[in-house]
């Protein structure tokens, strides 16, 4: 392989890695920093990028709807915003329930949300799915590896933007009433605090960026359909996030990145290893193998690569308790 096409798979990689990446960052919002087990992650991805494909793609014949051709900047800042809708009206039924329940009343939302996209033909175009998405930037050059190039950048723009921004929310009052609902919910409520409120606020936040990550891969591959969102994408974000640090922002993008390259390194291995007919059935294996590594980081580093950093504020640094005395 020479330089040109290993660059061309590292920018392809990185720029699929950066979806999951993005993904973790919300549900380390959720379950990282407030302990709500959203299992229904797919789900509002899904949103995400149907939203940003009915917006931004073409009309097509056999659709009522969708065909607008608007920017993708708008495609993007619309499955934000639908998303964090959808979050909404879900969060407000739900986030009431504790645990297992919560657990499988967003399961069964983001498998309605799955059925929806694939029996609403008049929208979605069912399992046809809707293709010939526009790519940002992609006008700018002839050669796929520069528009892939680009695209990563916008990936990066975007992961680090929402980095920051949760790196400020964490450490701000608002985030340590987060980790105070997380570790004792009945605590932060004797203390006054609408646990309520903060719990859907961060159930809201998180699936927006969820949204936002799925309408970023819509765009980039060009076409989506049902079968990309099915229940297992929400298993491969929870093992990313644990893997790399739940309750860590920078652990949550890492854990993306490793997890994922595991996942495409495997199917490749399988790909050169085995002959066609027997691929379908050894692609099951990768299933077992990030399994495998799930129950090995429980075992043996359950805190993730990246562990929960203590973040003090800055209230509590200029203290006269925190000076050093001489």
């Amino acid at each position: 392989m020479d330089a040109l096409s290993l660059l061309s798979f590292a920018a392809f990689f990185l720029t699929f890695a950066s979806f999951f990446s993005l993904t973790c960052l919300g549900l380390n919002m959720q379950w990282g920093f407030t302990g709500l087990f959203n299992v229904g992650v797919v789900g509002f991805f899904a949103v995400g990028a149907y939203t940003s494909a009915i917006l931004t793609g073409p009309a097509y014949p056999d659709t009522l709807f969708g065909g607008f051709g608007l920017p993708v900047p708008i495609g993007y800042l619309g499955a934000i915003v639908t998303s964090a809708i959808a979050a909404f009206v879900v969060g407000f039924v739900t986030l009431r329930l504790r645990e297992d329940f919560l657990a499988i009343s967003t399961f069964g939302i983001a498998v309605t949300i799955q059925l929806l996209a694939l029996n609403l033909q008049s929208v979605t175009r069912g399992p046809n799915g809707l293709y010939s998405l526009p790519k940002p930037l992609s006008g700018l050059s002839e050669s796929n590896l520069v528009d892939n190039l680009l695209y990563l950048g916008i990936c990066v723009l975007c992961i680090g933007a929402v980095y920051w921004a949760f790196e400020q929310m964490v450490r701000s009052p608002w985030g340590r009433v987060l980790r105070a609902i997380r570790e004792d919910e009945q605590a932060a409520a004797a203390l006054g605090k609408n646990v309520f409120a903060y719990r859907l606020q961060a159930f809201v936040v998180g699936c927006a960026v969820m949204g936002l990550a799925g309408a970023l891969y819509a765009n980039f591959v060009g076409f989506i359909s049902p079968q990309d969102f099915l229940p297992i994408v929400t298993f491969q974000v929870y093992v990313m996030l644990i893997v790399g640090g739940s309750g860590n922002n920078l652990g949550a993008i890492l854990g993306g990145v490793v997890v994922w390259a595991l996942w495409s390194g495997s199917g490749a291995v399988i790909a050169a290893v085995l002959p066609p007919d027997f691929q379908t059935q050894a692609a099951a294996v990768r299933i077992v193998l990030i399994g495998l590594v799930l129950a090995l980081m429980l075992l043996y580093r359950p805190a993730g690569i990246l562990r929960e950093r203590h973040i003090v504020s800055r209230e509590a640094r200029m203290s006269p308790q925190s000076r050093p005395t001489r």
